[in-house]
């Protein structure tokens, strides 16, 4: 019986389930670039060449197991532009008696090929992904009938029930979350090491003068290309994050540097994402790490939490809430997203710091996401959509399942705390005890108002102001609002309107739309 077995860009498994049983004698593996998987966000060049160059040798990879490929160019001439046309392309050139896919990761990637299925006058078979940890059902029965998620209840099942550090029915060292401990400024004594990148071999280059010729308009450099794209690179970049990074990733895991955008972080994401590693053994190998004495228990399990707590909840969070949680605007934010976001020229140097980053590597790491791009948009009222599609559109390791509930229920707390408790506000305070950023700033982070203030302040405040009836509720907000309850109304209405003469004078984005 003959198949035709769809592998999409992020799923580059040997393992992924529409492989699973091929028979090299009959069957086929489609891989299609299409225009619209590189267009509907104006992706980063980098995201582009990292996607199709990782394909491309995945292909190869393949094709010397002796399974035949069908791979359809991006400049095929008779290229669709769309999976579900190259999809039904194939099955006409090969007459499969089936066709057997994954799940996409995205919901609309999910829709664009269900509806397609539907319509095939053939079998078709969409298997589910379980290259994660928790299922779609095992997510949705740990939320059913909560009143409130929460990510550390999930974690610790997640860890009870797959056994990642623990020791027996106990976690490992007595405590579940060692976040407190990972909270640490880095010391100027303290040098980063310097991070493993892959210089392009032929097949990358040749996709970086693709990209050059088709996405010249497209945000962001690709000189600094330095992403795994095979698997056996990830295995090596895999290594020198368990061995330069993570014996001291917990320590600094909040710090931020000028200059130095990768610190301690394990920069694995990219490849993760597009399944060249897999996360069940990515934290078996810090787990040994820290069984040998190689790292820390508060390093470890720090990093553990990111991939077993946070990836497998935000992915839980989008597909049980989806397509409505796209449009989710719970504090009514309505600004444009300030143009700054793309070209960098403000005299706000946090920001600076992290879109020029962003634009260099097509990465910053999450607390430059969180408590820097992230908290200025949420400070600022920039429309959740906007924000989103940005986050979307500028990082290497972005695809909507893990970027958008990061973005609106995290960053921007546009669901309302259906995914956290609070919302990540803060003045300009907290980037100047976790960085290096506020020195050489145009701005005074110690001013709280006035033409030298560091906008953080200001906008921190009015933030709370404005959103007072919807927030002042919240328990994790009750310092600050006991405090707002002392000021002077003349004093509130002075500080918003300092707020809003800034945000009003700032240029709307228009690049990169």
């Amino acid at each position: 019986m003959s198949v035709l077995r769809v592998v999409l860009g992020d799923q580059l498994s040997r393992d992924v389930a529409s492989l699973r049983g091929l028979d090299p004698a009959q069957d086929v593996v489609l891989m299609a670039e299409v225009l619209r998987e590189n267009t509907h966000v104006p992706h980063h060049r980098q995201k582009i060449v990292l996607v199709l160059s990782a394909m491309r040798h995945f292909a190869d990879a393949l094709r010397a197991e002796g399974v035949r490929v069908d791979y359809v160019d991006l400049e095929d001439a008779d290229n669709t532009g769309d999976l579900a046309g190259e999809i039904a392309r194939a099955v006409a050139r090969h007459r499969p008696e089936r066709v057997v896919l994954t799940q996409p990761s995205e919901w609309r990637v999910r829709t664009e090929l269900a509806d397609w299925a539907a319509g095939a006058d053939h079998p078709v078979e969409i298997r589910e992904d379980d290259r994660f940890f928790a299922s779609h059902a095992r997510f949705a029965a740990w939320a059913r009938d909560r009143r409130g998620w929460r990510m550390e209840h999930f974690y610790r099942e997640m860890r009870r029930e797959h056994g990642l550090l623990m020791d027996g029915d106990q976690p490992a060292g007595g405590e579940w979350n060692y976040d407190q401990e990972n909270r640490k400024r880095l010391p100027a004594s303290v040098t980063p090491p310097r991070r493993r990148r892959f210089a392009p071999d032929a097949v990358t280059q040749d996709v970086i003068a693709l990209v050059q010729r088709r996405f010249s308009n497209h945000f962001g450099g690709l000189d600094a290309f330095g992403w795994p794209v095979t698997r056996a690179d990830a295995l090596l970049a895999l290594e020198d994050f368990l061995t330069q990074g993570l014996p001291t990733f917990g320590d600094y895991q909040d710090a931020m540097k000028a200059g130095a955008p990768f610190l301690f972080h394990s920069l694995l994401a990219p490849a993760l994402n597009i399944g060249l590693l897999s996360p069940r053994e990515i934290c078996a190998a810090a787990e040994a790490r820290y069984r040998s004495g190689a790292a820390p228990l508060n390093a470890v399990e720090g990093f553990i939490r990111q991939i077993l707590g946070w990836r497998e909840y935000v992915r839980g969070v989008y597909w049980t809430l989806m397509p409505d949680y796209a449009e989710m605007n719970a504090l009514d934010a309505h600004r444009p997203l300030p143009d700054f976001y793309w070209t960098a020229r403000t005299n706000l140097r946090c920001i600076r710091e992290a879109v020029t980053a962003t634009a260099e590597h097509a990465y910053s790491h999450h607390i430059q996401r969180l408590m820097v791009t992230g908290n200025f948009a949420l400070l600022a009222g920039v429309a959740p959509k906007e924000i989103e599609r940005w986050y979307l559109a500028v990082y290497a390791d972005a695809f909507e399942w893990v970027e958008m509930p990061n973005t609106l229920g995290m960053a921007v707390f546009a669901d309302g705390g259906r995914m956290a408790s609070k919302p990540y506000a803060a003045s300009g305070a907290y980037i100047d005890k976790m960085s290096d950023f506020c020195g050489g700033c145009a701005y005074d982070v110690k001013v709280k108002t006035g033409p030298k203030a560091c906008p953080f302040n200001y906008l921190y405040w009015a933030f709370l102001i404005r959103n007072e009836e919807r927030l002042s509720g919240n328990p994790r907000l009750g310092m600050p609002y006991r405090t707002l309850a002392g000021w002077p109304e003349a004093r509130k209405a002075a500080l918003v309107v300092e707020a809003d003469a800034f945000l009003d004078g700032l240029i709307p984005a228009t690049a990169g739309d």
